[in-house]
C-alpha cells in the first residue's frame, strides 16, 4: 500500500512538470494538493492537453473517468480568477500506469458554450459529454451524436445550471411519462 501511495506522489509532479514543459501556453493555473493534481486550461488548447495526457508513454493517463462541468455564476472568486468564464469543463482522468488521477478544467464563457469532443480519445466520453450537454448546455464540437440523453428532446432549460428554479418550471405538473426519448 505504502508503495502505490509513493507512486503516485513521485507521478503528480511529473505531470506538472511534462505539462510545463509541452503545454505552457495552454495552462492558466496549476495545483497539486495532497498528492492529487489539477491544472486549468484554455480551451483553444484542451484537445491537445488532453490528447498528450492519454499518449504520453510516461503519463498514459488512458482512461477518463469523468467529464461534467460546474456553473460559476454566483462565485465571484471562481469567475474572476478566469475572465468571468460561467462554466468549467472538467475532466477527470487516471493512470493505471502512474496509478495516479489528474483533474482538468476547461473554462467556457456563456457567450460561446462550446469545446471540443473527446469522444476521437476516448470512445466512454460519448456519454459523458451527452451528459453535460443535457445538464448544463455545454456543447460538443465534433460529438457524433449530441443530443439529450436524461430529459426528454422537448424539454426546455438545463436543470444543473444555477438559474434554474430548484423545484423545476412546472415540469412535475405536465411531464408525458409515456413519452419516450427515441
Amino acid at each position: 500500500m505504502n508503495e502505490e501511495k509513493g507512486i503516485a506522489e513521485q507521478a503528480s509532479p511529473l505531470v506538472l512538470e511534462k505539462l510545463a514543459a509541452h503545454h505552457s501556453e495552454a495552462l492558466l493555473a496549476q495545483r497539486e494538493t495532497r498528492g492529487r493534481v489539477g491544472v486549468v486550461v484554455r480551451k483553444e488548447q484542451a484537445y491537445a492537453v488532453l490528447e498528450y495526457l492519454k499518449t504520453d508513454p510516461e503519463l498514459a493517463y488512458t482512461y477518463l473517468v469523468d467529464v461534467t462541468a460546474v456553473d460559476n455564476s454566483q462565485m465571484e472568486s471562481e469567475l474572476m480568477q478566469f475572465d468571468y468564464a460561467r462554466f468549467m469543463v472538467v475532466y477527470q482522468l487516471y493512470s493505471y500506469q502512474g496509478q495516479c488521477r489528474v483533474q482538468v478544467k476547461v473554462p467556457v464563457h456563456e457567450n460561446d458554450l462550446s469545446v471540443p469532443s473527446v469522444t476521437g480519445l476516448w470512445r466512454g466520453a460519448n456519454w459523458l459529454e451527452r451528459e453535460t450537454y443535457d445538464m448544463f448546455g455545454i456543447n460538443f464540437e465534433g460529438h457524433p451524436e449530441l443530443r439529450r440523453i436524461l430529459m426528454p428532446d422537448d424539454f426546455e432549460g438545463y436543470p444543473l445550471r444555477k438559474d434554474y428554479p430548484l423545484r423545476g418550471r412546472g415540469e412535475r405538473e405536465s411531464f408525458n411519462f409515456e413519452k419516450q426519448n427515441v
